[in-house]
């Protein structure tokens, strides 16, 4: 019998646009998130449970807390590898990022995300992530 995944990470790399910086040339902080979400969207591609999955199996996962921890500026045209990692998922969905320089891996940003699983027919919050995600977080590798 294949083992189940252990460990759900992906990564994305991005460059800081013009329109993303401020007349210092530095990524203006809230940007950070907007590269967090692009390293969380290729996680739940990767789970087969994005954004379109989670509506289609009748939940709601708003993001209920964010922290970022700015470590090092990022720079106009500067490249960055972004990862995201599952490290919660029983009862809430949480990722961890980091924000890194793609050249030379130095590390600018750290940070997290939660997101809770809400009915979205009732609008209830559940206590217990609900079975559609963790059948796709606890799939078997097919190796």
């Amino acid at each position: 019998m294949p083992a189940p995944i252990t460990e759900w990470k992906a990564e994305v790399v991005l460059e800081v646009p013009f329109h993303d910086v401020d007349v210092m040339g530095v990524a203006w902080h809230g940007h950070y998130v907007k590269y967090f979400e692009a390293a969380r969207g290729a996680l739940l591609r990767a789970l087969d449970y994005d954004y379109p999955q989670m509506r289609d199996s009748g939940y709601l996962w708003p993001v209920v807390e964010c922290q970022l921890k700015y470590v090092r500026p990022a720079k106009y045209g500067q490249k960055l590898r972004v990862t995201a990692l599952l490290v919660e998922y029983e009862n809430r969905l949480k990722i961890a990022y980091e924000i890194f320089d793609a050249a030379g891996g130095e590390r600018l940003t750290r940070g997290h995300t939660v997101q809770v699983a809400v009915d979205a027919f009732s609008e209830e919050l559940l206590f217990v992530s609900p079975g559609a995600l963790l059948k796709q977080v606890e799939k078997p590798l097919d190796i």
